[in-house]
């Protein structure tokens, strides 16, 4: 792989200067789940790498919801973007020629797969899906996978019953996104919610990598406040998308850019994948045939 990238990037750096003829800027959008700002500094050498690679001006987008980069991604406004699985999902079935996918993050056991993981309070005495029975239970965004689709599918599974509020839980809420759930919990807004963790590493942590673990980081929580109560199957990644549209070099000099990255800029890696990885690898269409089953049955 390192002589892949290597590869890449001597072969396309000769046709740098020729990339203001093709594209006037390169723009990449990041999905939601923690403030604007905080996104647009962990991507901000992403950002400058990008712009001295491609040599045209490079601009961050930091939506307020997934469906922001989505529509974006759609309607060309926005050239690549770290999706979820499920995003990736939403966007295949609304254009199946609108973007491809790249790479995606690999956690440092050496798989792609990751977890949604409920969570309470640790003095709420709420332990289980069970003890939630009849409490305010927080969703992230309606395009995340392990905010939304893969628990509103699971959790019914385990419960047997539907996700309306007052059905099984007193009262179902969307926060907005993964760092807005897990405040909200924190401070006793939602009595639990979901987010996403790689499930490696430490608890107290945040994992390895993570909505949690960005939490963590930024001082937004204690996770010796907090409790798990439910854990899903694992859930493959989302890829690192590309619009299909872009000219070919500017899409190998991308791939090997972000193939690269943490083997360049550790400090940049971190940032850019929310926690410590392997980093990222080549991925296909192929990985996400089940979720984009799981969309198309959800839609129904």
């Amino acid at each position: 792989m390192k002589k892949l990238i290597a590869a890449v990037l001597a072969t396309t750096a000769l046709t740098a200067p020729a990339m203001a003829e093709d594209i006037k800027e390169f723009r990449i959008g990041i999905l939601g789940g923690e403030n604007a700002q905080d996104r647009m500094n962990n991507n901000e050498c992403l950002r400058a790498k990008t712009e001295e690679l491609l040599g045209v001006e490079t601009k961050l987008f930091a939506p307020a919801d997934y469906n922001g980069v989505i529509q974006g991604l759609l309607g060309g406004t926005i050239d690549m973007a770290w999706l979820g699985a499920s995003g990736y999902a939403k966007t295949f079935l609304s254009d199946p020629e609108a973007v491809e996918p790249i790479l995606v993050k690999v956690n440092n056991d050496g798989g792609y797969g990751y977890y949604s993981i409920g969570f309470a309070r640790k003095d709420s005495g709420i332990t289980s899906l069970e003890d939630m029975k009849g409490k305010v239970f927080g969703f992230g965004d309606p395009n995340s996978t392990s905010g939304f689709l893969i628990p509103s599918i699971e959790i019914p599974q385990a419960t047997g019953a539907s996700m309306t509020s007052g059905d099984y839980f007193g009262e179902v809420k969307f926060s907005g996104g993964h760092e807005q759930t897990i405040v909200g919990v924190y401070n006793g807004d939602f009595d639990g919610g979901v987010t996403w963790a790689d499930g490696l590493g430490n608890w107290e942590d945040g994992y390895s990598s993570g909505a949690l673990r960005k939490a963590v980081d930024a001082g937004l929580v204690d996770m010796n406040d907090l409790v798990q109560i439910w854990q899903s199957k694992p859930i493959p990644e989302g890829p690192v998308v590309l619009r299909k549209a872009l000219p070919e070099d500017v899409k190998l000099k991308m791939t090997g850019l972000m193939a690269s990255l943490k083997s360049m800029d550790e400090d940049c890696f971190y940032g850019v994948a929310a926690g410590e990885a392997k980093g990222f690898m080549p991925i296909t269409h192929d990985a996400y045939e089940v979720i984009v089953e799981a969309r198309k049955l959800k839609s129904n």
